[in-house]
């Protein structure tokens, strides 16, 4: 048990350390923290809906390339749901989960007509369940978090009445 407990927070380590590293500021919004994200890759971040992805088993994805880094994510009425689905890729690329890379076989075989960079990153983040889904996940609850803590209005109804 202790060894299995060790296993599921590495995950959450990974994206707590992250996190502090940023050092983000007091009053965090989404627009800010695409701020810092594009400043930590040297691009710039485009955000877009997709009709293709359904919000089933794959609500976004990030797409890198040379001179931006591409977020799709599938439409939504749930403002909260549009911000958790783009937290989650900024995760990512946080995380740098882009520079993970499969074996040249096997993304050659499996997708011959597509390119081998693009194979591999997007099927490094394949699976809900594994470690890099979970930490991006886990850094995005904490970005959710920040944001959330970051509203002003709550903080002065609560000093008002208590």
């Amino acid at each position: 048990m202790e060894v299995r407990s060790h296993l599921e927070a590495v995950p959450a380590v990974r994206a707590e350390d992250a996190f502090k590293a940023l050092l983000l500021p007091a009053h965090l919004t989404l627009e800010r923290l695409v701020e810092v994200v594009e400043g930590i890759r040297n691009r710039r971040i485009e955000i877009e809906v997709s009709g293709a992805l359904t919000g089933g088993s794959v609500c976004g994805l990030w797409l890198s390339t040379d001179t931006a880094e591409i977020i799709l994510h599938a439409a939504t009425p749930s403002s909260l749901h549009r911000q958790q689905f783009i937290l989650h890729e900024l995760g990512h690329m946080v995380l740098r989960h882009d520079e993970l890379v499969l074996p040249s076989d096997y993304a050659d075989i499996l997708f011959p007509d597509l390119p081998r960079e693009l194979v591999s990153r997007v099927f490094a983040r394949s699976s809900f369940l594994d470690d890099f889904e979970a930490a991006a996940e886990t850094l995005a609850d904490l970005f959710a978090a920040a944001i959330r803590d970051s509203t002003v209005e709550p903080r002065s109804f609560e000093r008002i009445f208590g």
